[in-house]
């Protein structure tokens, strides 16, 4: 049986574009890993990156995100869900809103929200594992409707509860939400109510991403079948590739990987990575093997022609930190246990938050692993996405929020 619990998981287009410095989604902006801030300070003195402010948190690895002066974190204390709004600066409480959950973990492991929450259009959208998908104001925390989409759809919750991070398209809120005739559904954000369903797939632990293939808006999506590409407006699938493991007691969790018309799908357990090209109405396989880039839970970032991620599994300990050519899946280096990191690609190089807590600089370079900069942040499992947004990092573990800064 599978002994790890992973975390989940957007506005490009469709929604206003972020605000200069805002992180207001798994993964960033256009949830690819990818920061524009330059001229940051990477020559850490020994203790590493200046600390701004740390504050006691609940549980959860619902990661943190920065939408002009509001930070938000998803996490759970006691009873309740909590979304609370937090000064980035200071870290002082603005609101919290609280909805009651019975969640419970069956594996006896960490019983808070999986899913980092979205930020679009001055509202707020949190999905718990127990499948209550909300929406409040950005401004005042003011409850704007609620749904269990359990009850709703007739889901099964999983190994470990609902885990997507909500996709905002325009009008549309998109949840891979694993039900019979309602594996995606579409939920209008004013409202809540439904707007359009597709599929059967059940629910993955991965988030979907929006995006424009050959030509056409799609939200891409990785559910428990493989890789589904529909159209954000009536659900139609576009395109549609089969990717998951063969063993049961697994999970896909990675976020898909779009560029241009090509996609890249990773997972563990024997599955590995694979590039697709999307185009024309079909679905070709560029390259797939499981000695590349087999991601377990993390989402690989690519810098240029290539793929920074990390390759093998938390629970087996055998994670290396690895770059990978996009277009053949050739392996240029790997630093062996490295362990399993989030990244995010800023200011010409990479950083890395690893399990254990560290946070790493490194040389975004096929030509080998230089690492510039490393210090101690949080403890083990600290698996949740962190946020970079106006010159400060904000990472959680299951007891701390911490913010650093990275300013010059």
């Amino acid at each position: 049986m599978l002994r790890l619990m992973l975390p989940a998981a957007l506005t490009l287009s469709f929604v206003p574009a972020a605000a200069g410095g805002d992180w207001p989604q798994l993964h960033g902006p256009a949830r690819d890993g990818h920061s524009a801030e330059t001229k940051l300070d990477w020559d850490w003195p020994k203790g590493g990156p200046k600390a701004v402010w740390t504050i006691d948190i609940g549980t959860g690895w619902a990661g943190p995100v920065v939408s002009g002066e509001h930070l938000f974190l998803f996490h759970r204390v006691g009873d309740d869900e909590i979304v609370q709004c937090l000064n980035p600066a200071t870290g002082k409480e603005k609101w919290k809103h609280s909805c009651p959950t019975k969640y419970r973990d069956d594996f006896g492991f960490d019983d808070g929200p999986r899913a980092t929450p979205t930020v679009a259009g001055g509202t707020v959208f949190t999905l718990g594992p127990n499948g209550d998908l909300s929406a409040v104001e950005l401004a005042t925390g003011k409850k704007l409707w609620h749904r269990n989409l359990l009850t709703d759809y007739r889901a099964g919750k999983g190994f470990f509860g609902a885990a997507c991070s909500p996709l905002v398209m325009k009008d549309t809120v998109l949840v891979n939400v694993g039900g019979k005739g309602a594996g995606v559904v579409g939920f209008g954000v004013a409202d809540g109510k439904e707007v359009w369903k597709s599929t059967d797939d059940g629910a993955s632990y991965s988030s979907p991403v929006a995006a424009e293939i050959d030509g056409r808006p799609a939200a891409v999506f990785l559910t428990r079948t493989g890789l589904r590409v529909l159209d954000p407006v009536g659900g139609k699938s576009l395109y549609d590739f089969p990717f998951r493991p063969r063993d049961a007691n697994s999970v896909q969790a990675a976020t898909p990987l779009v560029w241009k018309d090509e996609i890249f799908l990773t997972a563990s357990y024997a599955t590995g990575g694979a590039l697709l090209s999307a185009k024309k109405g079909e679905v070709a396989e560029v390259w797939a093997n499981d000695k590349s880039l087999s991601s377990q839970y993390t989402t690989p970032v690519r810098v240029g022609d290539y793929l920074y991620g990390t390759h093998g599994r938390s629970d087996v300990g055998n994670a290396q930190l690895r770059c990978v050519e996009w277009k053949t899946g050739a392996v240029k280096w790997s630093e062996a246990r490295f362990g399993v990191a989030s990244l995010i690609a800023v200011d010409g190089g990479l950083l890395a938050l690893t399990e254990t807590g560290d946070l790493v600089r490194f040389d975004a370079s096929p030509d080998g692993y230089k690492e510039r900069a490393r210090a101690v942040l949080l403890t083990k499992p600290t698996r949740a996405a962190p946020a970079l947004a106006n010159g400060r990092l904000y990472a959680r573990d299951g007891k701390q929020l911490v913010c650093v800064s990275l300013k010059k």
